[in-house]
């Protein structure tokens, strides 16, 4: 079984029962984890999170509103209590939220319906749920929302920005603006805890995307406002441009203060070897001249052949540093060449370049043959 497919097990499933029928005892828990469980051998963890949820609508006496009051009765008494060690909470009780948007998504339940999902987010973040209302009731969800940038439990204003991300991991599209979620971001850029700014910076991050600019133009405009701690600023602006800054592009390097034309010198990339095989590692080296005080910012770039025949270009930190006029820097990194849960390697010719501030070297080539 995967991973992520234990984070809703059938020991977590017996659970939930218990704690449904611990305030509910009408609720069969027994045959409701019978049930459900019964499926899980051929589901993966989004759709066993839609089983449970429709285990619960089918074992629970009451439904819609009435069901959701007896989930939330059924939580223990703080996401701490419930066992849960990091803020994002415990995949347990993800049915809980995916209950509320699949059956009290309703104009007439919507405003307990979102009050439900506020109340869940601390024991699972409740983004995904929170999309099918922003698609469903744009105006009005936004309006609580909007609100819940003051929510004095930061899950809660993290829920703010995650939830309106243009393109939200393992979640739907929600059909608004790429910049709908700006002005809420206003309220939370500023904010003390790592949780929100990191999903700010995220938020951001899916925006540059598509609109560079307009990241930058918001960046800068935080950044002349000075509502955030200048470590955090610089943080969220990080993390913004990343995919960016790994792309080369110029805006994005000149916006974080790294020259895009700086003055140093890079020698030719020096390979260990140029003949390999998969799961070996390839070692390179090179020098850095600086003629003048820079800061810098240094990727490597790997090309690899793939089954479609088009090239795959993945980017890595190699180092970033402030030079001194006349320092000669050593690059050198060992890159093992290895598969792995995203990407599998092929066979066939490879490319590495160095960029510099986005300025790209000189290519040279290696042959990677079957393990």
């Amino acid at each position: 079984m995967a991973e992520k497919e234990h984070a809703l097990s059938e020991n977590r499933i017996n659970r939930i029962g218990m704690e449904v029928r611990a305030v509910c005892p009408a609720f069969d828990a027994d045959t409701f984890a019978r049930d459900v469980v019964g499926d899980f051998p051929r589901l993966a963890l989004k759709a066993r999170i839609a089983r449970t949820s429709e285990g619960l609508r089918t074992y629970l006496p009451v439904d819609g509103l009435q069901a959701v009051d007896v989930l939330l009765r059924s939580l223990p008494g703080s996401p701490e209590e419930a066992g849960a060690s990091t803020d994002f909470g415990l995949y347990i009780y993800a049915p809980h939220s995916h209950f509320v948007a699949a059956y009290c998504r309703t104009g007439p339940d919507l405003e307990q319906a979102l009050e439900a999902l506020r109340r869940l987010t601390p024991y699972f973040s409740a983004e995904d749920a929170m999309r099918y209302f922003i698609g469903d009731f744009p105006t009005q969800t936004f309006k609580v929302i909007r609100a819940w940038t003051e929510d004095p439990d930061h899950r809660v204003r993290r829920l703010v920005s995650e939830s309106t991300r243009p393109t939200l991991p393992w979640s739907v599209n929600i059909p608004v603006g790429i910049d709908a979620g700006l002005p809420v971001l206003d309220r939370l850029y500023g904010d003390d805890s790592r949780f929100v700014t990191q999903s700010v910076a995220n938020h951001l991050h899916d925006i540059a995307e598509d609109d560079l600019g307009l990241v930058l133009d918001t960046l800068g405009r935080w950044q002349a406002e000075g509502g955030a701690k200048e470590k955090e600023f610089d943080f969220i602006a990080r993390q913004a441009l990343r995919n960016r800054l790994k792309k080369g592009d110029e805006a994005a390097y000149e916006f974080l203060g790294y020259p895009s034309d700086p003055p140093v010198e890079l020698s030719p990339i020096r390979l260990d070897r140029t003949q390999l095989r998969l799961g070996e590692t390839l070692g390179f080296a090179a020098d850095l001249a600086a003629s003048a005080a820079t800061k810098l910012r240094v990727n490597y770039v790997i090309f690899s052949p793939t089954k479609t025949g088009r090239r795959r270009e993945k980017a890595y930190v190699l180092k970033t540093t402030e030079a001194q006029a006349g320092q000669t820097i050593e690059l050198g990194k060992q890159h093992p060449l290895r598969s792995t849960a995203t990407v599998t390697l092929m066979p066939g010719t490879y490319t590495l370049e160095i960029h510099v501030n986005g300025r790209r070297s000189a290519p040279v080539h290696f042959q990677v043959a079957e393990a």
